[in-house]
C-alpha cells in the first residue's frame, strides 16, 4: 500500500489536498477518499505548539474583553490559533 511507506508529514500533506479538492470539486471524488481517516489521524497527530506570542495575544484579547478558545480544533481537523466558534 502507498501509504504504508508514506510518513506523518507526507500523509497530513496528502489530507490537505483531500480537502483542498473536496472544497474546490465538491462533485469530484478523491482517488484516496478510501484512506481519508488515516490521512486526517496524520495530520491532527500532529503536535501543537503555540508560540509565547500566541500566548500574550490570547491574554491581550481575553482582558480586552473578547473571549475565544485558544487552539481550536474545527471539524476538519485544522488547528486555529484563535476562534470564536
Amino acid at each position: 500500500e502507498l501509504l504504508g511507506v508514506l510518513n506523518d508529514t507526507e500523509r497530513s500533506q496528502l489530507y490537505l489536498v483531500a480537502v483542498y479538492v473536496q472544497l474546490e470539486w465538491p462533485h469530484l471524488i478523491f482517488p484516496l477518499s478510501a484512506q481519508l481517516h488515516s490521512l486526517r489521524t496524520a495530520y491532527t497527530r500532529s503536535d501543537v505548539t503555540p508560540s509565547r506570542f500566541q500566548r500574550e495575544v490570547s491574554t491581550m484579547l481575553e482582558r480586552l474583553g473578547w473571549s475565544h478558545t485558544f487552539e481550536y480544533e474545527t471539524t476538519e481537523g485544522f488547528s486555529l490559533d484563535l476562534a470564536q466558534p
